[in-house]
């Protein structure tokens, strides 16, 4: 059995790619993109005829609602290609806008009905900022699914678990990518590998936290540098993982042990918290990494969406 097999007796195995052609070699179950993700794809020349039919088919309408169309684009040849969900971001550049990225999330929704889609196979994915949060507790109201991303800290992940958000993407990578920089010179790549990877370190507090207490909202670990960070979160909810590092799995028969458990995370002794906007805000800006991490993924989903349009227009 190769590790990425072994991997599914513990996790969902979700496929981290706006380029679909890959997908059905590692039978993800489920798929998750973002604009940087679909930007990467549609500047390949298998992609470039449907940014080029989707523009031309909607030319006239407002560049924010065919950029929708395009994203849903996507997401349905996705669907076509793994049984579970996709996910599908809102706009970036709404991110300290609830209700904004509500009617944004409605729109991306009804696009997908129009296409026969039932919503229960697409999560909308929105940064977790307090306001990002807030829409998806909206949202989650009317039955519409919800993916946090951007999440980099434990008081983003209490505050999705208090609006019973239906999934949370904690970025391994980024993570561990900013206290390796932090750290400079002195940073010790195996003393802060495994288990001490401080992304891994950020995601396994989370899980016990969620089981601990019964919070439903799903862990999917993101944004991951090797397989070691990978192979430290078997047995998360989900895991999502970009094709290159599929393949290495893929092509490995090393043994994988489950590192997560549930039943283990229950006997933990923890003390349940809560966020109130106030206190949402002051424990994200106590945490460095977390605050800068959640600016600088905002600003460059943001700059991918304008270089996205740029590339429509240009259509």
């Amino acid at each position: 059995m190769n590790q990425l097999d072994a991997l599914r007796q513990f996790t969902t195995v979700v496929a981290d790619t706006g380029d679909f052609k890959q997908i059905g070699a590692f039978r993800p179950q489920d798929a998750t993109t973002n604009p940087s993700l679909i930007l990467k794809a549609v500047q390949k020349p298998d992609y470039q005829p449907l940014l080029a039919e989707t523009v031309q088919r909607f030319r006239g309408q407002p560049l924010d609602e065919v950029m929708d169309r395009l994203l849903v684009r996507f997401g349905r040849e996705i669907l076509s290609l793994v049984p579970g969900r996709v996910s599908t971001e809102v706009d970036a550049r709404l991110s300290f806008d609830t209700q904004a990225t509500v009617a944004r999330a409605e729109r991306i929704i009804a696009l997908y009905r129009a296409e026969g889609l039932p919503v229960e196979r697409v999560l909308i994915k929105i940064a977790a900022t307090w306001e990002g949060i807030q829409a998806a507790a909206e949202l989650e109201r009317q039955g519409i699914r919800t993916n946090l991303t951007l999440l980099f800290s434990f008081c983003q992940a209490v505050a999705c678990g208090q609006a019973r958000v239906q999934l949370i993407s904690p970025f391994v990578g980024r993570i561990y990518d900013w206290y390796k920089k932090s750290a400079g010179a002195a940073w010790d790549e195996a003393a802060n590998a495994g288990l001490q990877d401080p992304g891994v370190k950020s995601v396994t507090q989370i899980y016990e936290y969620y089981k601990h207490f019964g919070i439903a909202t799903e862990v999917m670990g993101a944004s991951f540098r090797n397989l070691g960070q990978i192979l430290a979160l078997a047995g998360s909810d989900l895991l999502t993982i970009a094709p290159e590092l599929l393949a290495q799995l893929a092509a490995s028969e090393a043994p994988v042990a489950r590192a997560l458990d549930p039943e283990a995370a229950r006997q933990r002794s923890l003390q349940a918290v809560s966020y109130d906007e106030a206190g949402f805000r002051y424990a994200l800006n106590e945490d460095a990494m977390a605050t800068e991490k959640l600016a600088e993924g905002i600003r460059a989903f943001a700059a991918d969406a304008v270089k996205l349009e740029k590339l429509m227009l240009a259509a």
